[in-house]
């Protein structure tokens, strides 16, 4: 999370204070709220229409399951008054959508026919799935950020179990979340604390939220699938001993995605702490667009002790590329580059750092140390991971066109032997469009399919 960020303009919506029961059924909507017992064991449907009331948990043992086309809106609200649904560790959350019913998280007030303009954030937090799965912490658990962990367990996240499995997410678009719940302190789009490989995320759009769209705190769990727009920090952000397995991402900057010289939003941030698990996820099939050339910094930065693997991803538009932290530590990101933990082979720049192979890898440090020769062994891994300076034919300004114009992908790194992979013949989150004209899978669940073409 920042510690810098203006706040914007919040919706201003009146709150209930009566809260006699768990679940008020209102005129229009079936409030939710939460004083301790949870959502409990049960089914929100697609005939009614939900308001988060707060925050509201599924605690330890339940399991909230909704139905495809459900709606859940949530009232706005700073501090302790945020709104937001979180999965505690040990709960479970069903929500199994379908390209024709996605089910929608949004703000109070938005009618889903443009009400809520399609960049504003912060009117409402977000959602957080918690797990049993490792953590890099000093206690094996952790109490997850932007929530206040005073007397709470169900913040409480991480364990031993990488196979943990805390529900589905599937054909899910979040949108305008991100509130202010003190000074630089917001919640992200989707909060994954120690979430293990048992769970199933396909398919799930986070848009227009004020802090990170994605971030993982740990955990082993796979995704597919995600698309992370409009939002003002990272798009991804992975931290404390992510290992997962990730294919088909998204990620495109928006106009109110942080500036800070000092700490920029980037596409893709991954960074670590001393200890075990480490940060090491393995992404394939990225389509990442920045702001432009003059607008932001990296794209991607490995820092402190995070590595991993990028393959047949496409990176576009900004003035930086990918950046590598070197410490002088025997595991830091730089030196587990020199032992092949961290590499990115097989992916295609364009619009990136001038166009130049010699300046889309670079190193960077805080300490005094000369890193040019350090700079010199990265910057050759372009040529030797198979990176090209191609240009894919997209079109990076609205209406997006994100299926690739051209097959000349060149050489494909091959995927892992994990069933989690499904085979792709290209480059890039979508295939090329005169192979699958019809196969854009962003369109119509997607928020962000109202910038697309057609």
């Amino acid at each position: 999370m920042k510690k810098s960020f203006l706040l914007l303009l919040i919706l201003t919506l009146s709150y209930s204070s009566c809260r006699k029961s768990d679940y008020v059924l209102s005129d229009q909507h079936t409030l939710i709220t939460d004083k301790g017992s949870g959502t409990g064991t049960t089914t929100w449907t697609a005939d009614k229409n939900y308001l988060l009331n707060g925050k509201v948990y599924v605690n330890d043992g339940q399991t909230l399951t909704i139905e495809p086309g459900t709606v859940i809106r949530a009232k706005t609200g700073q501090g302790e008054k945020a709104s937001a649904l979180i999965v505690a560790r040990g709960g479970k959350i069903i929500a199994n959508g379908t390209a024709q019913k996605p089910i929608i998280f949004t703000v109070e007030g938005d009618d889903l026919q443009g009400s809520v303009p399609i960049e504003s954030n912060g009117l409402w937090g977000g959602v957080i799935i918690l797990g049993n799965a490792p953590v890099n912490s000093d206690k094996s658990e952790n109490h997850i950020e932007g929530i206040n962990p005073a007397k709470n367990e169900r913040v409480i996240y991480g364990g031993s179990d990488p196979n943990d499995n805390s529900g589905i997410l599937r054909y899910v678009s979040i949108r305008h979340g991100g509130t202010l719940l003190s000074p630089g302190n917001e919640i992200n789009g989707l909060t994954l604390g120690g979430v293990g490989r048992g769970t199933t995320l396909e398919y799930i759009e986070v848009i227009s939220n004020r802090d990170d769209g994605f971030e993982f705190f740990g955990g082993t769990v796979n995704a597919r699938y995600l698309v992370s727009a409009y939002n003002g920090d990272d798009a991804f952000d992975f931290d404390l001993g992510y290992n997962g397995n990730l294919q088909f991402l998204v990620g495109i900057q928006g106009p109110k995605a942080e500036e800070d010289v000092n700490d920029p939003a980037l596409l893709l941030e991954l960074s670590d702490r001393e200890g075990s698990p480490k940060t090491r996820p393995l992404i394939a099939n990225g389509t990442f667009i920045g702001k432009g050339a003059t607008a932001n910094k990296a794209m991607l930065r490995f820092d402190k002790s995070a590595s991993g693997q990028i393959i047949n991803s496409i990176f576009m538009d900004s003035s930086y590329g990918l950046q590598v932290e070197y410490t002088g530590k025997p595991n830091d990101s730089y030196q587990l580059f020199t032992n092949k933990h961290l590499q990115f082979t097989n992916n295609i720049f364009h619009q990136v750092a001038n166009n130049s192979s010699l300046q889309v890898f670079s190193i960077f440090t805080t300490t005094n140390h000369d890193i040019s020769d350090e700079d010199a062994l990265l910057k050759a891994h372009f040529s030797e991971g198979q990176n090209s300076i191609l240009d894919p034919g997209l079109s990076t300004k609205i209406p997006y066109q994100l299926q690739p114009t051209t097959s000349d992908f060149g050489p494909l790194a091959p995927l892992p032997d994990n069933p989690h992979f499904q085979n792709a013949s290209y480059k890039g989150a979508l295939p090329p469009l005169h192979d699958s004209p019809d196969h854009n899978w962003l369109q119509g669940w997607t928020l962000l399919s109202t910038h697309l073409n057609p």
